[in-house]
Protein backbone atom coordinates (compact mmCIF):
# COMPACT_ATOMS: atom_id res chain seq x y z
CA UNK A 1 0.00 0.00 0.00
CA UNK A 2 2.59 2.43 0.93
CA UNK A 3 4.53 1.60 -2.56
CA UNK A 4 1.22 2.08 -4.45
CA UNK A 5 1.42 5.84 -2.93
CA UNK A 6 4.67 6.58 -3.59
CA UNK A 7 3.52 6.36 -7.47
CA UNK A 8 4.47 9.55 -9.07
CA UNK A 9 0.74 10.71 -9.90
CA UNK A 10 0.63 11.50 -6.34
CA UNK A 11 2.96 14.09 -6.37
CA UNK A 12 1.02 15.22 -9.27
CA UNK A 13 -1.18 18.58 -8.10
CA UNK A 14 -3.90 18.02 -10.77
CA UNK A 15 -4.15 14.18 -9.50
CA UNK A 16 -4.53 15.37 -6.07
CA UNK A 17 -6.48 18.45 -6.34
CA UNK A 18 -9.08 16.55 -8.47
CA UNK A 19 -8.88 13.51 -6.97
CA UNK A 20 -9.40 15.21 -3.58
CA UNK A 21 -13.02 16.90 -5.24
CA UNK A 22 -13.73 13.82 -6.14
CA UNK A 23 -13.24 11.99 -3.07
CA UNK A 24 -15.47 14.76 -1.32
CA UNK A 25 -18.06 14.22 -3.68
CA UNK A 26 -18.21 10.10 -3.87
CA UNK A 27 -18.63 10.80 0.22
CA UNK A 28 -21.49 13.02 -0.33
CA UNK A 29 -23.53 10.60 -2.59
CA UNK A 30 -22.30 6.99 -0.27
CA UNK A 31 -23.58 9.41 2.40
CA UNK A 32 -26.44 11.19 0.81
CA UNK A 33 -29.38 9.41 3.19
CA UNK A 34 -27.59 10.46 6.08
CA UNK A 35 -26.69 13.81 5.04
CA UNK A 36 -30.06 14.74 3.52
CA UNK A 37 -32.48 16.36 5.59
CA UNK A 38 -35.75 15.31 4.12
CA UNK A 39 -36.80 12.81 1.84
CA UNK A 40 -36.54 14.22 -1.52
CA UNK A 41 -39.46 13.23 -2.83
CA UNK A 42 -41.81 15.04 0.00
CA UNK A 43 -44.24 17.48 -1.48
CA UNK A 44 -44.82 20.28 1.13
CA UNK A 45 -46.84 23.26 -1.09
CA UNK A 46 -46.34 25.25 2.18
CA UNK A 47 -43.07 25.95 2.03
CA UNK A 48 -42.62 26.11 -1.89
CA UNK A 49 -39.63 28.31 -3.16
CA UNK A 50 -38.31 29.16 0.32
CA UNK A 51 -34.42 30.40 -0.36
CA UNK A 52 -32.17 29.08 1.63
CA UNK A 53 -31.92 29.22 5.37
CA UNK A 54 -31.33 27.21 8.56
CA UNK A 55 -33.88 24.77 7.54
CA UNK A 56 -33.56 24.54 4.21
CA UNK A 57 -29.82 24.92 3.07
CA UNK A 58 -30.37 25.51 -0.43
CA UNK A 59 -33.76 26.52 -0.47
CA UNK A 60 -37.19 24.46 -1.79
CA UNK A 61 -38.37 24.03 -5.29
CA UNK A 62 -41.98 24.76 -6.95
CA UNK A 63 -43.03 21.82 -5.01
CA UNK A 64 -41.73 22.64 -1.47
CA UNK A 65 -38.96 19.69 -2.20
CA UNK A 66 -35.65 20.70 -0.17
CA UNK A 67 -33.18 21.22 -2.97
CA UNK A 68 -30.17 20.32 -0.52
CA UNK A 69 -31.86 16.66 -0.06
CA UNK A 70 -32.33 16.52 -3.71
CA UNK A 71 -29.00 17.38 -4.85
CA UNK A 72 -27.75 15.23 -2.42
CA UNK A 73 -28.82 12.04 -3.66
CA UNK A 74 -28.64 13.29 -7.58
CA UNK A 75 -24.86 13.02 -6.87
CA UNK A 76 -25.08 9.15 -6.57
CA UNK A 77 -27.20 9.10 -9.74
CA UNK A 78 -24.89 11.27 -11.64
CA UNK A 79 -21.79 9.48 -10.36
CA UNK A 80 -23.38 5.92 -10.55
CA UNK A 81 -23.95 6.53 -14.14
CA UNK A 82 -20.95 8.14 -15.26
CA UNK A 83 -19.18 5.13 -13.81
CA UNK A 84 -20.96 2.85 -15.19
CA UNK A 85 -20.60 3.97 -18.73
CA UNK A 86 -16.99 4.46 -17.84
CA UNK A 87 -16.29 0.97 -17.18
CA UNK A 88 -18.55 -0.49 -19.65
CA UNK A 89 -17.19 1.92 -22.53
CA UNK A 90 -13.67 0.78 -21.93
CA UNK A 91 -14.51 -2.54 -21.40
CA UNK A 92 -16.20 -3.15 -24.94
CA UNK A 93 -13.81 -0.57 -26.65
CA UNK A 94 -10.69 -2.37 -25.27
CA UNK A 95 -11.98 -5.53 -26.70
CA UNK A 96 -12.84 -3.92 -30.39
CA UNK A 97 -9.95 -2.09 -30.77
CA UNK A 98 -7.31 -5.02 -29.57
CA UNK A 99 -9.15 -7.46 -32.49
CA UNK A 100 -9.73 -5.21 -35.18
CA UNK A 101 -5.83 -3.65 -34.40
CA UNK A 102 -4.30 -7.30 -34.52
CA UNK A 103 -6.26 -8.77 -36.72
CA UNK A 104 -5.76 -7.00 -40.26
CA UNK A 105 -8.58 -8.82 -42.23
CA UNK A 106 -11.02 -7.31 -39.17
CA UNK A 107 -9.84 -3.73 -39.08
CA UNK A 108 -11.66 -2.43 -42.07
CA UNK A 109 -14.90 -4.52 -41.13
CA UNK A 110 -14.86 -2.90 -37.55
CA UNK A 111 -13.75 0.64 -37.90
CA UNK A 112 -15.92 1.58 -40.68
CA UNK A 113 -19.05 0.58 -38.34
CA UNK A 114 -17.49 2.70 -35.36
CA UNK A 115 -16.94 5.44 -37.90
CA UNK A 116 -20.57 4.55 -38.77
CA UNK A 117 -21.97 4.91 -35.03
CA UNK A 118 -19.04 8.52 -34.62
CA UNK A 119 -20.74 9.91 -37.66
CA UNK A 120 -24.28 9.90 -35.39
CA UNK A 121 -24.08 13.07 -32.90
CA UNK A 122 -24.08 11.48 -29.36
CA UNK A 123 -26.81 13.22 -27.96
CA UNK A 124 -29.52 12.24 -30.87
CA UNK A 125 -28.28 9.36 -30.38
CA UNK A 126 -29.10 9.00 -26.53
CA UNK A 127 -32.13 10.17 -27.56
CA UNK A 128 -33.35 8.00 -29.65
CA UNK A 129 -32.51 5.11 -27.79
CA UNK A 130 -33.95 6.39 -24.49
CA UNK A 131 -36.85 7.26 -26.29
CA UNK A 132 -36.92 3.59 -28.02
CA UNK A 133 -36.39 1.71 -24.93
CA UNK A 134 -38.26 4.04 -22.24
CA UNK A 135 -36.45 6.12 -19.61
CA UNK A 136 -34.66 3.64 -16.66
CA UNK A 137 -31.47 4.29 -15.64
CA UNK A 138 -30.34 0.53 -17.08
CA UNK A 139 -31.17 2.69 -20.75
CA UNK A 140 -29.54 5.82 -19.85
CA UNK A 141 -26.14 3.94 -18.98
CA UNK A 142 -26.55 2.06 -22.12
CA UNK A 143 -27.84 5.37 -24.42
CA UNK A 144 -24.33 7.07 -23.09
CA UNK A 145 -22.16 4.10 -23.32
CA UNK A 146 -23.03 3.26 -27.01
CA UNK A 147 -21.20 6.87 -28.50
CA UNK A 148 -18.43 6.26 -26.37
CA UNK A 149 -17.54 2.89 -27.53
CA UNK A 150 -15.85 3.51 -31.24
CA UNK A 151 -13.97 6.49 -29.54
CA UNK A 152 -11.85 3.36 -27.24
CA UNK A 153 -11.70 1.61 -29.46
CA UNK A 154 -10.06 4.04 -31.61
CA UNK A 155 -7.58 4.83 -29.17
CA UNK A 156 -6.92 1.08 -28.38
CA UNK A 157 -6.53 0.32 -31.91
CA UNK A 158 -4.20 3.01 -32.56
CA UNK A 159 -2.04 1.58 -29.61
CA UNK A 160 -2.10 -2.24 -31.10
CA UNK A 161 -1.36 -0.79 -34.42
CA UNK A 162 2.04 0.69 -33.11
CA UNK A 163 2.97 -2.14 -30.50
CA UNK A 164 2.01 -5.20 -33.22
CA UNK A 165 5.34 -4.11 -35.41
CA UNK A 166 7.80 -4.26 -32.20
CA UNK A 167 10.63 -6.76 -32.18
CA UNK A 168 9.31 -8.20 -29.37
CA UNK A 169 5.77 -8.93 -30.35
CA UNK A 170 6.93 -10.41 -33.66
CA UNK A 171 9.66 -12.85 -31.75
CA UNK A 172 6.49 -14.05 -30.01
CA UNK A 173 4.02 -14.72 -33.16
CA UNK A 174 7.67 -16.54 -34.56
CA UNK A 175 7.60 -19.01 -31.84
CA UNK A 176 3.62 -19.74 -32.08
CA UNK A 177 2.50 -17.94 -28.78
CA UNK A 178 -1.20 -17.93 -29.11
CA UNK A 179 -3.04 -15.10 -30.56
CA UNK A 180 -4.67 -14.21 -26.53
CA UNK A 181 -1.82 -14.83 -24.64
CA UNK A 182 -0.10 -11.68 -27.37
CA UNK A 183 -3.21 -9.52 -26.28
CA UNK A 184 -2.35 -10.43 -22.80
CA UNK A 185 0.54 -10.55 -21.79
CA UNK A 186 2.41 -8.28 -24.70
CA UNK A 187 -0.26 -6.02 -26.39
CA UNK A 188 -2.77 -5.42 -23.22
CA UNK A 189 -0.07 -3.87 -20.40
CA UNK A 190 0.45 -0.83 -23.61
CA UNK A 191 -2.87 0.40 -23.20
CA UNK A 192 -3.78 0.73 -19.41
CA UNK A 193 -2.18 3.94 -19.43
CA UNK A 194 -3.99 5.71 -22.09
CA UNK A 195 -7.09 3.87 -21.15
CA UNK A 196 -7.21 5.27 -17.52
CA UNK A 197 -7.22 8.70 -18.79
CA UNK A 198 -9.64 8.32 -21.27
CA UNK A 199 -12.05 6.92 -18.91
CA UNK A 200 -11.36 10.18 -16.45
CA UNK A 201 -13.11 11.82 -20.11
CA UNK A 202 -15.96 9.59 -20.80
CA UNK A 203 -17.17 9.64 -16.96
CA UNK A 204 -16.82 13.40 -17.20
CA UNK A 205 -18.61 13.74 -20.48
CA UNK A 206 -21.30 11.03 -19.07
CA UNK A 207 -22.57 12.89 -16.15
CA UNK A 208 -22.82 15.81 -18.75
CA UNK A 209 -24.95 14.00 -21.55
CA UNK A 210 -27.21 12.39 -18.42
CA UNK A 211 -27.86 16.08 -17.36
CA UNK A 212 -28.64 17.23 -20.82
CA UNK A 213 -31.02 14.22 -21.27
CA UNK A 214 -32.52 14.85 -17.59
CA UNK A 215 -33.03 18.20 -18.73
CA UNK A 216 -34.48 18.02 -22.32
CA UNK A 217 -37.22 15.33 -20.52
CA UNK A 218 -35.58 12.40 -22.20
CA UNK A 219 -34.18 11.16 -19.37
CA UNK A 220 -35.01 9.56 -15.85
CA UNK A 221 -38.18 10.06 -14.95
CA UNK A 222 -38.88 13.21 -12.79
CA UNK A 223 -39.39 11.64 -9.72
CA UNK A 224 -36.08 10.50 -9.74
CA UNK A 225 -33.97 13.22 -8.35
CA UNK A 226 -31.09 13.94 -10.52
CA UNK A 227 -28.93 17.30 -11.15
CA UNK A 228 -30.59 17.35 -14.64
CA UNK A 229 -34.07 17.18 -13.56
CA UNK A 230 -33.52 19.64 -10.94
CA UNK A 231 -32.15 22.04 -13.19
CA UNK A 232 -35.10 21.18 -15.51
CA UNK A 233 -37.52 22.04 -12.84
CA UNK A 234 -36.07 25.46 -12.01
CA UNK A 235 -35.57 27.08 -15.26
CA UNK A 236 -39.50 28.68 -15.13
CA UNK A 237 -39.12 30.02 -12.14
CA UNK A 238 -35.38 31.23 -12.20
CA UNK A 239 -35.70 34.78 -11.78
CA UNK A 240 -38.07 34.22 -8.43
CA UNK A 241 -36.17 31.44 -7.15
CA UNK A 242 -32.35 31.13 -8.96
CA UNK A 243 -30.89 28.87 -6.14
CA UNK A 244 -32.97 25.69 -7.98
CA UNK A 245 -30.71 26.32 -10.96
CA UNK A 246 -27.47 27.75 -9.06
CA UNK A 247 -26.51 24.83 -6.58
CA UNK A 248 -27.30 21.66 -9.01
CA UNK A 249 -25.15 23.63 -11.22
CA UNK A 250 -22.73 24.80 -9.52
CA UNK A 251 -22.00 20.77 -8.25
CA UNK A 252 -22.14 20.04 -11.59
CA UNK A 253 -19.70 21.97 -13.02
CA UNK A 254 -17.44 21.17 -9.89
CA UNK A 255 -17.49 17.59 -10.34
CA UNK A 256 -16.86 17.76 -14.58
CA UNK A 257 -14.08 20.12 -13.95
CA UNK A 258 -12.26 17.94 -11.23
CA UNK A 259 -12.64 14.82 -13.32
CA UNK A 260 -11.15 16.89 -16.29
CA UNK A 261 -8.12 17.99 -13.68
CA UNK A 262 -7.57 14.74 -12.41
CA UNK A 263 -7.49 13.32 -16.57
CA UNK A 264 -4.94 16.04 -17.07
CA UNK A 265 -2.64 14.74 -14.30
CA UNK A 266 -2.57 11.70 -15.15
CA UNK A 267 -2.01 12.27 -19.05
CA UNK A 268 0.77 14.50 -17.48
CA UNK A 269 2.31 11.75 -15.42
CA UNK A 270 1.39 8.08 -17.61
CA UNK A 271 2.64 9.61 -20.75
CA UNK A 272 6.46 8.75 -20.76
CA UNK A 273 6.99 10.73 -24.27
CA UNK A 274 4.91 13.94 -22.29
CA UNK A 275 7.20 13.32 -19.62
CA UNK A 276 10.67 13.34 -21.58
CA UNK A 277 9.21 16.63 -23.26
CA UNK A 278 8.86 18.31 -20.47
CA UNK A 279 12.16 17.09 -18.52
CA UNK A 280 13.70 18.31 -21.79
CA UNK A 281 12.39 22.20 -21.53
CA UNK A 282 13.49 22.06 -17.70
Amino acid sequence: MARFFRHPAFRNPSVLIGGGILLVLLLIALGAPLLASADPAAIAPRFRLKPPSEQFLMGTDGLGRDIFSRVVHGARVSLLVSACVAAIALSVGLLIGLLAGYIRWLDGIVMRTMDGLMAIPGILLAIALVSLSGASVFTVIVAIMVPEIPRVARLVRSVVLSIREEPYVEAAIGLGTPMPKILLYHVLPNTIAPLIVQGTYICASAILTEAILSFLGAGLSTEVPTWGNIISEGRGVFQRAPWIIFFPGGLLAATVLAINILGDGLRDTLDPRLQKRLGGVR
